[in-house]
């Protein structure tokens, strides 16, 4: 039996303008929150092929360039777009309630 997502409050959506990114640290999780064209999207911060920080890197559109090798991500599916990067990043779903964004994370 599969127990119900938690829901986690991530920040306010006034505090990631459109085409940019946010890290975020809440409840053991250091995640990025990307503002696409309004849209809400979230994945986890740390790069998969070292030590950059997603929130840090360039975002075009949906697609995210590490700041560190410059691999780049979906942030809306975490797959690799381009190399060096050759594991996805983790997404999360994100909700935006009452001028808040938060993720549900499976336990």
């Amino acid at each position: 039996m599969s127990a119900e997502p938690r829901r986690i409050e991530l920040c306010q959506a006034c505090d990631v303008a459109i085409g940019s990114s946010l890290r975020v640290e809440a409840e053991g999780l250091v995640l990025a929150v990307f503002n696409v064209a309004g849209e809400f999207l979230v994945t986890d911060d740390a790069c998969t092929h070292g030590p950059g920080s997603l929130s840090e890197g360039e975002l075009e559109g949906e697609v995210v360039e590490c700041n560190f090798h410059g691999g780049r991500f979906n942030v809306r599916t975490g797959e690799v777009v381009e190399p060096p990067c050759m594991v996805p990043v983790k997404t999360y779903p994100a909700v935006v309630e009452r001028g808040r964004v938060f993720v549900e994370v499976s336990e």
